[in-house]
């Protein structure tokens, strides 16, 4: 019997962090070009350096546009649209994001997420095209990651809501997977339940040991409210985009393995 590995890619495979807060940010002054015009360098720079405290409540990556924004507004209240940003703490965001995003995108005229998707792939190429360097060096793989996905023996599947462009060009240049041997699967759209569920009845993966390794601990609560994946083998790293409160609450769940790195790179070996 064999295994197959269903990977998240930011967060688990990739830091790219310091990326998707550079991109969201330049999204956000070309989507509100009025409100970013008196931003100084130092408030930049201080909206970057919270983007990654704020990370672990990112599913997608358009939802970075509106925490730079509500970041924004919780710097300089005199720029405020909304009704929550008074008094707003990180921990605000990181404690209430699901409440406070459907919130904001309709005080800010935002309801529709295609447009943000759509502009935040498009201020991603443009960086890219323009300078791919400075892009790749904005990224990172965990240590040990590259070997270990050029090297795995299992059937492995990136399962991410990352456009699938950004994926192959980072893992060619960062970590050397020229030879695409194995299926990147990419569902912009598609809820990670549904890929799972798609995974386990390919008729060439019956029989294997299924395993789904996250770094969201939300999206693996999800996985358990569906009885149809009970079979999966549950995973939450401790290196990615999550919180201390969240890695405790995975640790006191049975049907989770909390996985340091170095394990993680063993078991794709």
């Amino acid at each position: 019997m064999g295994d197959l590995y269903a990977l998240d890619f930011d967060g688990v495979l990739c830091d790219s962090c310091g990326e998707t807060a550079i991109s969201a940010l330049k999204a956000a002054k070309v989507r509100w070009p009025a409100l970013f015009d008196a931003v100084d360098s130092a408030t930049e720079d201080w909206i970057l350096e919270q983007m990654i405290a704020v990370r672990p409540v990112v599913e997608t990556g358009w939802e970075t546009l509106l925490l730079v924004r509500l970041l924004l507004e919780t710097r300089m209240p005199s720029l405020s649209k909304s009704s929550v940003s008074e008094g707003l703490t990180v921990e605000g965001i990181l404690e209430n994001w699901l409440h406070l995003r459907p919130i904001v995108m309709k005080e800010w005229g935002e309801e529709n997420k295609d447009a943000l998707i759509d502009l935040f792939g498009n201020i991603r190429d443009e960086w890219l095209n323009n300078d791919f360097a400075s892009w790749i060096a904005a990224n990172r793989f965990y240590p040990g990651v590259p070997d270990a996905l050029n090297f795995a023996t299992s059937t492995l599947y990136i399962v991410t809501t990352k456009q699938g462009r950004f994926v192959e060009a980072l893992l060619r240049e960062l970590a050397g997977v020229t030879q695409f041997s194995w299926t990147i699967q990419i569902f912009l759209y598609s809820p990670k339940v549904q890929v799972l569920k798609q995974l386990q009845k390919k008729p060439e993966h019956q029989g294997l040991r299924l395993h789904f390794v996250e770094d969201r601990f939300a999206t693996l609560k999800n996985v358990m409210k569906e009885p149809e994946l009970d079979g999966w083998n549950l995973y939450l790293v401790n290196w990615g985009f999550n919180t201390k409160k969240e890695r405790d609450e995975a640790a006191a769940n049975p049907r989770i393995q909390l996985l340091d790195l170095s394990d993680f790179t063993n078991k794709l070996k």
